[in-house]
């Protein structure tokens, strides 16, 4: 598998090799070394969590307060997704920018989004299958949403807004500029520092 950073720091596309014959496929999904060696510190894996989206779902743009934030490792097992990385990080170089990148069950490419950013993906194809491992258990209080609609961030995505499936709780999120006001975001320094010491650890 080889990481590939992202214009957004603390985010890589990890592009694996899959070993195809006449049984089907096979490949190194995760290895703890060549992941660590990218990001600068071992991902410690909390919990694993799987959805299952119909096409044209959305689901983010979703975060956690730093420290410790939760780094996520997304896979797609089964469909294709676009997976969207939002640098929510106040004060960062990149702050309201966002890329894409597709997932699928075809390539197997996986993304690593590091403690301090913003994650949503919409699915192309009914019953997706998304994986993600992440580095901190679900902790309700701490998680945060901003609205995937918002324009001023202006995620790009592949259907018409009116056929976009979003949940209640996704639809309903505030803007960047009212989170921002809130002081709810990341700050970018922050987030450095506690970067700094999972690389001491």
């Amino acid at each position: 598998m080889t990481p590939r950073e992202l214009s957004i720091t603390g985010a890589w596309e990890v592009n694996p090799t899959v070993f195809r014959d006449e049984r089907g496929g096979f490949l190194e999904a995760y290895r703890a070394e060549t992941l660590g060696d990218a990001i600068g510190h071992r991902f410690q894996l909390a919990q694993m969590n799987v959805s299952i989206s119909a096409r044209g779902v959305v689901r983010g743009i979703h975060y956690a307060d730093v420290p410790p934030g939760q780094a996520k490792y997304v896979q797609c097992f089964r469909g294709a997704i676009i997976d969207f990385v939002v640098d929510i990080r106040v004060g960062s170089p990149t702050f309201g920018k966002w890329e894409a990148v597709r997932l699928d069950d075809e390539n197997r490419s996986a993304l690593y989004i590091s403690e301090g950013l913003g994650h949503a993906f919409v699915a192309l194809e009914d019953d997706t299958t998304v994986g993600y491992l992440v580095s901190e258990t679900y902790n309700a209080p701490r998680e945060h949403g901003i609205s995937p609609l918002d324009p001023a961030i202006g995620l790009e995505f592949p259907f018409a807004l009116e056929d976009l499936v979003l949940s209640a709780k996704d639809r309903d999120a505030p803007s960047l500029a009212e989170v921002l006001d809130a002081g709810t975001l990341p700050v970018h320094t922050d987030v450095l520092a506690y970067l700094r010491q999972l690389a001491d650890r």
